[in-house]
């Protein structure tokens, strides 16, 4: 390659890719949005699974600083009735394959380990075009141009790198998550901090739900569900947060006090978040010298495998681009080949169930949440992450 691999966006999948291939000894150039690494909040907990996630993790050689950042005891979790009462919960008896880490850390320790001057911060795709033999010509915001023979599009759900390969675009599932936080919880908030627990909690219902964390610091990060159209929520004055608070809360008419408590009682929100996805099984033709990871190429709905599946693509990428030097097209075919049949599986709510429950899931729990969806329903379904 005549210029170093272009990656578009610093998540986790372009931070991987970048990674793998600086230990192959090949260049390759992050361009990012955000103006610094902490212009903005990075997320919440996440469970990295011992099937995709940490075998990224040790293609990046960071297994030590990984477990440098892992929080001891996170992988607890309970099911609480609306009522409150706890239907399930087990411990973190240290025998767990998801360890769990804050995304900001795990963010930090792989831009630690890139090289100065590998992400470039402050750049803004704004359009691409082709120029032939497979190379292409990236202007950004500021107008600044880049032109490179590979173009990685990690740009998530609203790809500017999309366009490139595919026609599809992103569609709303159907339901949305209220995104709160309430901070110093033992002292302040502790009728949450007992019912939430030490690691996980999920109260789930038919169209409701409510997914709480407990995270570093004495943080509470809260997910709070709800199955309806956009146009709903656009009543709602997210600027003003306490109204809005009271508005989704009335939602949750009849639920346990300490579980409303999660929206009317948080320091931080509710922050809209609508959940949107790419058709099951998306995929497209080989074109030349491009190639997307992550959300830019398999967006689903939250099911606890989309920082898994983006740092296992920029793994998988940067290993075939490693193991095929001189002859791009041979390791972007080998690598797409790869990682397709992943855009294909999503777990279902039964699998899910099994995935906490093994066979024999409680009945209590299964009667407050109904019939189970499936990957299969047309109905949108609530997936713990």
């Amino acid at each position: 390659m005549n210029t170093p691999v272009t990656i578009i966006g610093a998540g986790l999948g372009g931070l991987v890719l970048a990674r793998v291939l600086h230990l192959n000894g090949i260049p390759a150039a992050v361009y990012e949005a955000e103006p610094t690494p902490t212009a903005r909040s990075q997320g919440g907990m996440l469970d990295i699974h011992d099937y995709n996630g940490l075998l990224a993790i040790e293609a990046a050689g960071l297994t030590a600083e990984f477990r440098g950042i892992v929080l001891e005891g996170r992988q607890a979790f309970r099911f609480l009735g609306t009522d409150g009462t706890v239907l399930f919960e087990k411990d973190d008896d240290g025998s767990g394959g998801r360890p769990e880490v804050q995304r900001g850390d795990l963010r930090r320790i792989l831009l630690d380990a890139l090289p100065d001057g590998t992400v470039r911060w402050g750049a803004k795709a704004d359009t691409v075009r082709g120029l032939g033999d497979g190379r292409h010509e990236v202007t950004f915001a500021d107008g600044s141009t880049v032109r490179t023979d590979l173009l990685v599009g990690a740009d998530g759900a609203w790809s500017r790198i999309r366009p490139l390969l595919s026609a599809a675009t992103p569609e709303y599932t159907g339901e949305s998550y209220m995104e709160t936080f309430l901070h110093d919880t033992p002292a302040r908030h502790p009728a949450v901090a007992a019912t939430v627990g030490a690691g996980a909690m999920y109260a789930p219902s038919a169209t409701e739900g409510i997914v709480a964390h407990r995270e570093s610091g004495g943080t509470v990060h809260t997910y709070v569900s709800l199955v309806r159209p956009l146009d709903w929520f656009a009543g709602i004055d997210f600027d003003d947060p306490a109204a809005a608070a009271a508005r989704i809360a009335r939602e949750f008419d009849g639920w346990a006090p300490e579980l409303t408590a999660l929206i009317t009682e948080a320091d931080r929100g509710p922050i809209p978040r609508p959940l949107h996805t790419l058709p099951l099984g998306h995929r497209w033709d080989r074109a030349p010298g491009v190639t997307l990871l992550g959300d830019a190429a398999h967006l689903v709905a939250p099911n606890g495998e989309g920082a898994n599946l983006a740092m296992l693509d920029g793994a998988d990428l940067g290993r075939a681009l490693a193991a095929h030097p001189g002859d791009v097209e041979t390791a972007l075919a080998e690598y797409e080949q790869a990682m397709f049949p992943r855009t294909a599986e999503v777990p279902s709510g039964e699998e899910l169930m099994a995935s906490f429950f093994g066979d024999n899931p409680p009945e209590g729990l299964l009667a407050e949440l109904g019939a189970l969806p499936t990957a299969s329903d047309d109905r949108p379904g609530r997936t713990p992450r």
